[in-house]
């Protein structure tokens, strides 16, 4: 049992940690695929770049924006001041052309946003040659990264026609003209009358709400379940509903610190910004899957852990809540909740105290159903008598967290490809096994030691899977097989590499990394000038069947090595390939290119 339970610590440390280090805007490739799909966020200056420009007395405002970013209409500001009188200026601002409705998740409802560029010109009031202009945009990234409000500083020369980027006022001069200060924006922005305990209002009830995500419901269910089964003293309550409340808002504010700490270092991250990082979501998919299967019943794992099945009682009853409260906020990361996108809005505008009042007031929220439980011994009257129902609910509640796992075995999918997943589901299978082999008894100690190495292995290489090196992609020189392309080949006497496999041949995959991917042998093929084709027999092909029939196949994978003569019969390689094999079918096919390197 000391064994198990250094396993589950093992993962209860892990996860945690990675809420603060998930990298989010550049998450490391694990799986060896090639990441040009998924681009790091761009500095918000280089997302929209802004040249400002002076057309008489015309002022021009025009936003490259980069694709797959946008800029929203209602969040542009205009802010101009007199150089000699240290006056404000009232600019005359308008479009010069309409944006696209879109529903935006950040502010929670549709709103115009600008897609590749767009302009706003102003028109100067007679008589000013020489003034400030601040200019103010907030934009979004549609991978979902939203940025806070950027402000640019400029020197408008109008006589000279000049617009010269200048450094942000000191916050002496911001103080001593604030009250003399006059704005004229494009669209208002949202209302700046938002006042602090409404925005910890909003962040307390959008935390509660999050407790009916799939994700979370399980565990708050089945603790909810576990107290009010449990024969204790209405102080012992108290102090567990309090000890739970104190895990949930301590994870929050970790979040919040790794935000913040983030942004001071010029970074713009928003919530689930972990998310963006393919080792998170791993092992965010084996805590789920290992949820699912302790809620199922299948194995042990996770009752100090989850506090499943276990009484709430004594000095371990009080930390097993305080991390049941740091779990539920682990799997509430990938989720938001109505009220909760202004909240976070507002928090990720503001100094750090503010922001980290409204995290603590959003983990306080999630918190609160729990926490009012414990307060209520009373409510045990209106659920059912305990008995089998209890487990049967529990076991049922395993299935939104496979649903869970599924989901960001789909989001990593994504972020890389199916290598990954793939890879990633041998991981679920190894801590299955390690924690099937821990539950097995065996009377000798040699064995018990033997059965613990093994376990904790299998859970080594389960952990090790999202940190593997990445491997470069080297079969880019592969064509798709045709009979057309084939024979074409064979015409103008080049020399030819056919490779027939398909997804689910093991042996074709397995042949592909040690043998046809490695760098001696693409080396090789390059400087032969041998021409490679892939026949992709996954699905059915009558081409790929036919050339397997002419060369007394059924089944693939099948090699065949065509040399540089017209007629020459092509060589079948064998179907268990290694790199010397390759290497020397190739000297043999194309001796004169080999003899001359």
């Amino acid at each position: 049992m000391r064994h198990l339970y250094m396993l589950k610590l093992t993962f209860l440390l892990i996860l945690p940690l990675y809420l603060t280090i998930g990298s989010p805007v550049q998450a490391a490739n694990p799986f060896g695929n090639d990441t040009s799909s998924q681009e790091e966020f761009l500095p918000v200056e280089k997302a929209y770049q802004l040249h400002v420009d002076l057309r008489k007395n015309t002022l021009s405002l025009l936003w490259n924006i980069t694709p797959g970013y946008y800029l929203y209409k209602d969040r542009f500001k205009l802010k101009a001041r007199d150089q000699n009188t240290g006056e404000p200026i009232e600019l005359a601002a308008q479009f010069v052309d309409s944006g696209k409705n879109k529903y935006d998740d950040y502010f929670e409802k549709e709103l115009e946003v600008y897609y590749y560029s767009t302009e706003i010109t102003a028109e100067i009031p007679a008589g000013i040659n020489r003034f400030d202009l601040t200019v103010t945009s907030q934009g979004c990234a549609d991978a979902g990264l939203c940025y806070p409000p950027h402000t640019q500083y400029f020197h408008i020369d109008v006589e000279n026609g000049q617009a010269q980027p200048a450094q942000p006022p000191t916050a002496a001069a911001s103080t001593s003209g604030s009250s003399a200060t006059a704005v004229r924006t494009v669209v208002d922005s949202q209302p700046q009358a938002q006042f602090l305990p409404y925005i910890l209002l909003l962040a307390a009830l959008g935390g509660a709400i999050l407790n009916l995500m799939p994700c979370v419901f399980p565990v708050l269910s089945i603790k909810a379940i576990n107290l009010a089964e449990a024969s204790q003293t209405p102080h012992h309550q108290h102090l567990h509903g309090w000890a739970y409340t104190c895990g949930v808002v301590a994870s929050f504010l970790v979040v919040a610190a790794a935000m913040l700490a983030a942004r001071s270092g010029g970074q713009a991250v928003g919530w689930g910004f972990q998310l963006q990082s393919p080792v998170f979501i791993s092992f965010l998919a084996y805590l789920f899957f290992t949820m699912g299967l302790s809620f199922s019943g299948l194995i042990d794992f996770g009752t100090r852990l989850m506090g499943i099945g276990q009484s709430l009682t004594g000095g371990r009853g009080l930390r097993t809540s305080f991390f049941t409260g740091v779990l539920a906020a682990v799997v509430a990361s990938p989720c938001t909740a109505p009220m909760m996108g202004t909240a976070l809005g507002y928090a990720m505008t503001q100094p750090a105290l503010t922001a980290l009042s409204v995290f603590a007031a959003l983990g306080f929220g999630m918190a609160l159903p729990f926490l009012i439980l414990s307060y209520t011994p009373h409510l045990a009257r209106y659920r059912p008598p305990p008995g089998a129902w209890m487990e049967t609910l529990k076991q049922f509640m395993a299935f939104p967290l496979y649903l869970a796992a599924i989901w960001l075995l789909w989001v990593l999918g994504h972020q890389l490809n199916s290598d990954a997943v793939i890879l990633l589901s041998v991981g679920a299978v190894l801590i299955s096994f390690a924690l099937w082999l821990l539950r097995q008894r065996f009377s000798h100690s040699g064995a018990r030691l033997a059965r613990n190495f093994i376990a904790m292995t299998a859970v080594a290489g389960a952990a090790v899977i999202p940190f593997s090196p990445p491997t470069p992609n080297n079969d880019k020189h592969w064509e798709v097989y045709s009979a057309d392309k084939l024979s074409q080949l064979r015409q103008s006497g080049e020399p030819v590499l056919v490779n027939l496999t398909a997804d689910w041949c093991i042996t074709c995959l397995a042949n592909e990394k040690i043998a046809l991917g490695t760098d001696k042998v693409n080396t090789a093929i390059a400087v032969a000038g041998i021409r490679t084709l892939k026949g992709d027999w996954t699905n059915y092909d009558p081409e790929i069947t036919a050339l397997l029939n002419r060369y007394g196949r059924s089944g693939v994978p099948l090699y065949l090595l065509f040399p540089a003569q017209k007629d020459a019969e092509a060589e079948i390689l064998p179907q268990l390939l290694s790199e010397e094999i390759v290497l020397r079918a190739i000297e043999r096919a194309t001796p004169t290119q080999t003899a001359l390197n």
